[in-house]
């Protein structure tokens, strides 16, 4: 699933961040974003604007096209 399937306030765990733009990449890595972290899904923004991410405590706004493009599991995938 992507970033964009979870719910509001669901938290999910990064497993495939390698079909993001390289700088992209490179951005989020800087600020703690990486495979394997938790991530949650605070807010989507109406019309096709960024998503509100947390991760490690702080809050990030990221492109929705970029949201597209990370792969992540829900908890309960993680747990079987």
């Amino acid at each position: 699933m992507t970033l964009l399937e979870l719910m509001e306030g669901q938290t999910g765990y990064i497993v495939d961040v390698s079909n993001l733009d390289e700088t992209v990449k490179h951005r989020l890595l800087h600020i703690g974003v990486f495979e394997g972290c938790p991530i949650k899904l605070k807010h989507r923004m109406p019309f096709g604007g960024p998503c509100m991410l947390e991760c490690h405590g702080q809050l990030v706004g990221i492109r929705r096209c970029d949201a597209e493009l990370i792969k992540v599991e829900d908890e309960l995938c993680r747990q079987l």
